[in-house]
Protein backbone atom coordinates (compact mmCIF):
# COMPACT_ATOMS: atom_id res chain seq x y z
CA UNK A 1 0.00 0.00 0.00
CA UNK A 2 2.97 2.73 0.68
CA UNK A 3 4.59 1.62 -2.73
CA UNK A 4 1.52 2.66 -4.51
CA UNK A 5 0.78 5.89 -2.27
CA UNK A 6 4.62 6.62 -3.48
CA UNK A 7 4.16 6.13 -7.06
CA UNK A 8 0.86 8.16 -6.86
CA UNK A 9 2.30 10.92 -5.03
CA UNK A 10 5.74 11.01 -7.16
CA UNK A 11 3.20 11.30 -10.48
CA UNK A 12 0.88 13.78 -9.18
CA UNK A 13 4.57 16.10 -7.86
CA UNK A 14 5.61 15.60 -11.75
CA UNK A 15 2.12 16.73 -13.36
CA UNK A 16 2.21 19.53 -10.95
CA UNK A 17 5.36 20.54 -12.03
CA UNK A 18 4.83 19.96 -15.68
CA UNK A 19 1.90 22.48 -15.05
CA UNK A 20 3.62 25.41 -13.51
CA UNK A 21 6.29 24.98 -16.24
CA UNK A 22 3.34 25.51 -19.41
CA UNK A 23 2.11 28.27 -16.87
CA UNK A 24 5.63 29.83 -16.40
CA UNK A 25 6.03 29.12 -20.52
CA UNK A 26 3.05 30.94 -21.85
CA UNK A 27 3.40 33.73 -19.18
CA UNK A 28 6.80 34.70 -20.78
CA UNK A 29 5.29 34.30 -24.70
CA UNK A 30 2.54 36.96 -23.20
CA UNK A 31 5.47 39.00 -22.06
CA UNK A 32 7.59 38.53 -25.16
CA UNK A 33 4.42 39.29 -27.59
CA UNK A 34 3.44 42.56 -25.55
CA UNK A 35 6.97 43.83 -25.34
CA UNK A 36 7.08 43.28 -29.26
CA UNK A 37 4.19 45.06 -29.73
CA UNK A 38 5.07 47.78 -27.22
CA UNK A 39 8.07 48.15 -30.10
CA UNK A 40 6.41 47.99 -33.18
CA UNK A 41 4.20 50.90 -31.65
CA UNK A 42 7.05 53.21 -30.52
CA UNK A 43 8.69 52.33 -34.56
CA UNK A 44 5.65 53.48 -36.09
CA UNK A 45 5.07 56.44 -34.04
CA UNK A 46 8.82 57.55 -34.40
CA UNK A 47 8.78 56.92 -37.99
CA UNK A 48 6.70 59.74 -39.77
CA UNK A 49 8.60 62.05 -37.51
CA UNK A 50 11.80 61.14 -38.80
CA UNK A 51 10.54 60.84 -42.61
CA UNK A 52 9.55 64.76 -42.48
CA UNK A 53 12.70 66.16 -41.11
CA UNK A 54 14.75 63.97 -44.09
CA UNK A 55 12.24 64.78 -46.53
CA UNK A 56 12.10 68.64 -45.89
CA UNK A 57 16.02 68.69 -45.79
CA UNK A 58 16.50 66.57 -49.01
CA UNK A 59 13.25 69.28 -50.27
CA UNK A 60 15.52 72.23 -49.01
CA UNK A 61 18.68 71.82 -51.25
CA UNK A 62 16.36 71.23 -54.18
CA UNK A 63 14.65 73.93 -56.45
CA UNK A 64 11.40 74.74 -57.90
CA UNK A 65 12.10 75.93 -61.66
CA UNK A 66 8.60 76.93 -61.77
CA UNK A 67 6.67 79.80 -61.76
CA UNK A 68 4.94 80.45 -58.31
CA UNK A 69 1.12 79.23 -58.50
CA UNK A 70 -0.52 80.38 -55.43
CA UNK A 71 0.53 82.34 -52.22
CA UNK A 72 1.60 78.76 -50.66
CA UNK A 73 4.04 77.34 -53.30
CA UNK A 74 6.58 80.60 -53.65
CA UNK A 75 9.37 79.09 -51.62
CA UNK A 76 10.17 76.31 -54.02
CA UNK A 77 10.87 73.87 -52.02
CA UNK A 78 9.57 70.33 -53.05
CA UNK A 79 8.63 67.68 -50.11
CA UNK A 80 6.96 68.41 -47.05
CA UNK A 81 7.82 71.00 -44.49
CA UNK A 82 11.13 70.82 -42.55
CA UNK A 83 11.14 71.96 -38.82
CA UNK A 84 11.35 75.67 -39.40
CA UNK A 85 8.52 75.62 -41.49
CA UNK A 86 6.43 73.69 -39.58
CA UNK A 87 6.77 76.19 -37.22
CA UNK A 88 6.20 79.16 -39.13
CA UNK A 89 9.71 80.42 -39.11
CA UNK A 90 10.49 82.64 -42.77
CA UNK A 91 11.93 81.28 -45.76
CA UNK A 92 13.76 82.32 -49.04
CA UNK A 93 12.34 81.77 -52.25
CA UNK A 94 14.45 79.80 -54.80
CA UNK A 95 14.47 78.72 -57.91
CA UNK A 96 12.81 80.31 -61.32
CA UNK A 97 10.35 81.28 -58.63
CA UNK A 98 12.75 83.77 -56.95
CA UNK A 99 13.53 85.36 -60.37
CA UNK A 100 10.11 85.97 -61.67
CA UNK A 101 7.48 85.84 -58.83
CA UNK A 102 9.50 86.92 -55.80
CA UNK A 103 6.84 87.63 -52.37
CA UNK A 104 9.48 90.91 -52.44
CA UNK A 105 7.43 92.24 -55.68
CA UNK A 106 4.34 91.94 -53.66
CA UNK A 107 5.38 94.59 -50.85
CA UNK A 108 4.03 97.90 -52.33
CA UNK A 109 5.83 101.11 -52.46
CA UNK A 110 9.14 101.74 -50.16
CA UNK A 111 7.86 103.52 -47.01
CA UNK A 112 9.03 107.22 -47.03
CA UNK A 113 10.79 107.13 -44.32
CA UNK A 114 13.43 109.82 -42.54
CA UNK A 115 16.51 110.03 -44.43
CA UNK A 116 18.54 113.36 -43.93
CA UNK A 117 21.88 112.90 -44.69
CA UNK A 118 24.74 115.20 -42.97
CA UNK A 119 26.66 117.46 -45.72
CA UNK A 120 29.49 116.03 -47.70
CA UNK A 121 32.74 117.67 -48.79
CA UNK A 122 34.56 115.22 -51.48
CA UNK A 123 37.64 116.18 -50.35
CA UNK A 124 37.79 115.29 -46.81
CA UNK A 125 37.04 111.06 -46.89
CA UNK A 126 35.78 111.61 -42.99
CA UNK A 127 32.97 113.02 -44.34
CA UNK A 128 32.33 110.94 -47.16
CA UNK A 129 32.81 108.01 -44.74
CA UNK A 130 29.91 109.75 -42.40
CA UNK A 131 27.29 110.54 -45.37
CA UNK A 132 27.98 106.61 -46.75
CA UNK A 133 26.77 105.13 -43.14
CA UNK A 134 23.90 107.59 -43.22
CA UNK A 135 22.89 106.53 -46.31
CA UNK A 136 23.08 103.14 -45.42
CA UNK A 137 21.21 103.45 -42.52
CA UNK A 138 18.14 104.68 -44.02
CA UNK A 139 18.84 101.88 -47.06
CA UNK A 140 18.41 99.13 -43.75
CA UNK A 141 15.37 100.25 -42.49
CA UNK A 142 13.97 101.14 -45.89
CA UNK A 143 14.85 97.30 -46.92
CA UNK A 144 14.06 95.73 -43.71
CA UNK A 145 10.52 96.44 -43.73
CA UNK A 146 9.95 95.71 -47.63
CA UNK A 147 11.45 92.04 -46.17
CA UNK A 148 9.08 91.99 -43.15
CA UNK A 149 6.27 92.72 -45.46
CA UNK A 150 7.17 90.09 -47.46
CA UNK A 151 8.15 87.34 -45.57
CA UNK A 152 11.47 87.04 -45.92
CA UNK A 153 14.22 87.10 -43.85
CA UNK A 154 16.92 89.91 -44.10
CA UNK A 155 19.99 90.94 -42.51
CA UNK A 156 21.58 94.14 -43.26
CA UNK A 157 24.59 93.99 -45.07
CA UNK A 158 28.46 94.53 -44.12
CA UNK A 159 29.59 97.78 -44.68
CA UNK A 160 33.58 98.39 -45.63
CA UNK A 161 33.92 102.37 -45.93
CA UNK A 162 37.77 101.66 -46.09
CA UNK A 163 40.36 104.45 -46.87
CA UNK A 164 43.34 101.92 -47.18
CA UNK A 165 44.42 98.63 -49.69
CA UNK A 166 43.10 95.25 -48.64
CA UNK A 167 40.88 92.11 -49.92
CA UNK A 168 37.63 91.42 -49.63
CA UNK A 169 36.69 87.11 -49.77
CA UNK A 170 35.79 87.97 -53.95
CA UNK A 171 38.67 90.82 -54.52
CA UNK A 172 41.22 92.88 -53.78
CA UNK A 173 40.28 96.79 -53.23
CA UNK A 174 41.16 98.95 -54.70
CA UNK A 175 39.94 97.71 -58.16
CA UNK A 176 38.37 99.06 -61.67
CA UNK A 177 35.16 99.49 -59.64
CA UNK A 178 34.62 102.03 -57.38
CA UNK A 179 32.34 100.22 -55.33
CA UNK A 180 31.68 96.83 -55.21
CA UNK A 181 29.15 93.83 -53.35
CA UNK A 182 31.24 90.75 -52.31
CA UNK A 183 28.20 87.86 -51.72
CA UNK A 184 30.59 85.56 -49.95
CA UNK A 185 31.04 88.00 -47.10
CA UNK A 186 27.32 89.97 -47.72
CA UNK A 187 29.70 93.38 -47.68
CA UNK A 188 29.69 96.11 -49.67
CA UNK A 189 33.16 97.94 -50.39
CA UNK A 190 33.54 101.43 -50.79
CA UNK A 191 36.82 103.34 -50.91
CA UNK A 192 36.24 106.76 -49.35
CA UNK A 193 38.69 108.87 -51.16
CA UNK A 194 38.98 106.39 -54.26
CA UNK A 195 35.43 106.96 -55.39
CA UNK A 196 35.75 110.37 -55.56
CA UNK A 197 38.64 110.41 -57.75
CA UNK A 198 37.13 107.02 -60.19
CA UNK A 199 34.38 109.69 -59.96
CA UNK A 200 36.53 112.63 -61.15
CA UNK A 201 35.84 114.45 -58.24
CA UNK A 202 31.68 114.57 -58.50
CA UNK A 203 30.27 116.49 -55.94
CA UNK A 204 27.03 115.89 -56.25
CA UNK A 205 26.16 113.63 -52.92
CA UNK A 206 23.29 111.83 -54.91
CA UNK A 207 26.00 110.44 -57.48
CA UNK A 208 27.51 108.54 -54.22
CA UNK A 209 24.04 107.59 -52.91
CA UNK A 210 23.04 106.01 -56.10
CA UNK A 211 26.46 103.87 -56.19
CA UNK A 212 25.93 102.83 -52.41
CA UNK A 213 22.57 102.04 -53.18
CA UNK A 214 23.15 99.78 -56.19
CA UNK A 215 25.54 97.68 -54.45
CA UNK A 216 22.86 97.49 -51.60
CA UNK A 217 20.30 96.40 -54.83
CA UNK A 218 22.67 93.29 -55.52
CA UNK A 219 21.92 92.48 -51.01
CA UNK A 220 18.59 92.87 -51.96
CA UNK A 221 18.87 90.14 -54.54
CA UNK A 222 21.07 87.84 -52.38
CA UNK A 223 18.47 88.39 -49.20
CA UNK A 224 15.42 87.59 -51.76
CA UNK A 225 16.90 84.32 -53.05
CA UNK A 226 17.09 85.68 -56.66
CA UNK A 227 21.22 85.52 -56.58
CA UNK A 228 21.68 82.03 -55.79
CA UNK A 229 19.39 81.20 -58.68
CA UNK A 230 20.95 84.07 -60.65
CA UNK A 231 24.70 82.83 -60.44
CA UNK A 232 23.78 79.12 -60.63
CA UNK A 233 21.97 79.45 -63.87
CA UNK A 234 24.30 82.30 -65.45
CA UNK A 235 27.30 80.11 -64.59
CA UNK A 236 25.50 77.25 -66.47
CA UNK A 237 26.21 79.11 -69.70
CA UNK A 238 28.92 77.92 -71.97
CA UNK A 239 28.81 80.82 -74.32
CA UNK A 240 30.15 84.31 -72.60
CA UNK A 241 27.52 86.70 -74.78
CA UNK A 242 24.51 84.49 -73.32
CA UNK A 243 26.19 84.92 -69.86
CA UNK A 244 26.33 88.65 -70.44
CA UNK A 245 22.94 88.59 -70.91
CA UNK A 246 22.03 87.23 -67.64
CA UNK A 247 24.67 89.70 -65.77
CA UNK A 248 22.52 93.09 -67.34
CA UNK A 249 19.40 91.99 -66.15
CA UNK A 250 21.03 91.87 -62.64
CA UNK A 251 22.40 95.17 -63.05
CA UNK A 252 19.43 96.81 -64.37
CA UNK A 253 17.31 95.77 -61.43
CA UNK A 254 19.89 96.90 -59.45
CA UNK A 255 19.84 100.61 -61.31
CA UNK A 256 16.05 100.64 -60.67
CA UNK A 257 15.82 99.04 -56.98
CA UNK A 258 18.22 101.95 -56.67
CA UNK A 259 16.23 104.66 -57.96
CA UNK A 260 12.87 103.34 -55.98
CA UNK A 261 15.01 103.76 -52.57
CA UNK A 262 16.00 107.26 -53.85
CA UNK A 263 12.63 108.38 -54.78
CA UNK A 264 11.34 107.22 -51.64
CA UNK A 265 13.43 109.42 -49.14
CA UNK A 266 13.86 112.47 -52.26
CA UNK A 267 11.62 114.58 -49.35
CA UNK A 268 13.86 114.13 -46.42
CA UNK A 269 17.00 113.51 -48.27
CA UNK A 270 16.08 116.18 -49.83
CA UNK A 271 16.63 115.62 -53.40
CA UNK A 272 14.88 117.97 -55.88
CA UNK A 273 14.75 117.46 -60.03
CA UNK A 274 18.06 119.00 -60.49
CA UNK A 275 19.32 115.70 -58.76
CA UNK A 276 17.17 113.33 -60.28
CA UNK A 277 18.94 114.79 -63.99
CA UNK A 278 22.43 113.99 -62.37
CA UNK A 279 21.19 110.52 -61.15
CA UNK A 280 19.92 109.70 -64.51
CA UNK A 281 23.11 111.72 -66.27
CA UNK A 282 25.24 108.98 -64.06
CA UNK A 283 23.26 106.27 -64.91
CA UNK A 284 23.26 106.82 -68.59
CA UNK A 285 27.51 107.38 -67.80
CA UNK A 286 27.95 104.13 -66.37
CA UNK A 287 26.31 101.90 -68.91
CA UNK A 288 28.00 100.13 -71.50
CA UNK A 289 29.80 102.02 -74.24
CA UNK A 290 27.84 101.89 -77.87
CA UNK A 291 30.82 101.60 -79.72
CA UNK A 292 32.28 98.91 -77.23
CA UNK A 293 32.10 95.38 -78.02
CA UNK A 294 29.91 92.80 -77.74
CA UNK A 295 31.67 90.86 -74.93
CA UNK A 296 31.69 93.95 -72.82
CA UNK A 297 28.08 94.63 -72.16
CA UNK A 298 27.53 93.60 -69.00
CA UNK A 299 25.29 96.51 -67.79
CA UNK A 300 22.90 97.50 -70.44
CA UNK A 301 22.40 100.47 -73.33
CA UNK A 302 22.61 104.10 -71.99
CA UNK A 303 18.95 104.12 -72.72
CA UNK A 304 17.99 100.97 -70.34
CA UNK A 305 20.02 102.45 -67.69
CA UNK A 306 18.28 105.36 -67.72
CA UNK A 307 14.87 104.23 -67.86
CA UNK A 308 14.86 101.41 -64.75
CA UNK A 309 16.84 103.95 -62.62
CA UNK A 310 13.82 106.82 -64.00
CA UNK A 311 11.35 103.75 -63.71
CA UNK A 312 12.33 102.84 -59.88
CA UNK A 313 12.74 106.62 -59.15
CA UNK A 314 8.81 107.09 -60.31
CA UNK A 315 7.17 103.89 -58.47
CA UNK A 316 9.20 102.97 -55.92
CA UNK A 317 8.11 99.67 -56.24
CA UNK A 318 10.65 96.26 -56.15
CA UNK A 319 7.31 94.81 -58.54
CA UNK A 320 8.60 98.01 -61.09
CA UNK A 321 12.08 96.55 -60.87
CA UNK A 322 11.04 92.69 -62.39
CA UNK A 323 14.02 92.44 -65.10
CA UNK A 324 13.02 88.63 -65.34
CA UNK A 325 9.70 88.68 -66.31
CA UNK A 326 9.57 90.82 -69.65
CA UNK A 327 8.10 90.44 -72.89
CA UNK A 328 10.48 92.92 -74.47
CA UNK A 329 13.86 92.13 -74.84
CA UNK A 330 15.16 94.83 -76.19
CA UNK A 331 14.45 96.25 -72.77
CA UNK A 332 17.39 94.25 -71.17
CA UNK A 333 19.80 94.67 -74.00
Amino acid sequence: MYAGSDETSAFAERRATRRTFALVTALVVVLLVLAMLSWTTTDEQASPSGSVEEAGSAGGAESDDRPVQGPSDWSGEQGPLGPSERFGEPRRPSGHTALVANPLYETGRLSPRPCPVPGLDVDVPETMEAFLHAVADCLDDAWQTQFDRAGIPFTPPERVFWDEPGASPCRAYPSQAGAFYCRASSSIYIGTSDVVEKWNGATDSVVYASLLAHEYGHHVQGESGLLEYYHEQRGLEEDELERNAWTRRSELQANCLAGAFLGSVRVTYPLEEDDLDVLLEDAAATADRLDGPEEDRTHGSKDNSVMWTRQGWEEQTPAACNTWDLTDESLVH
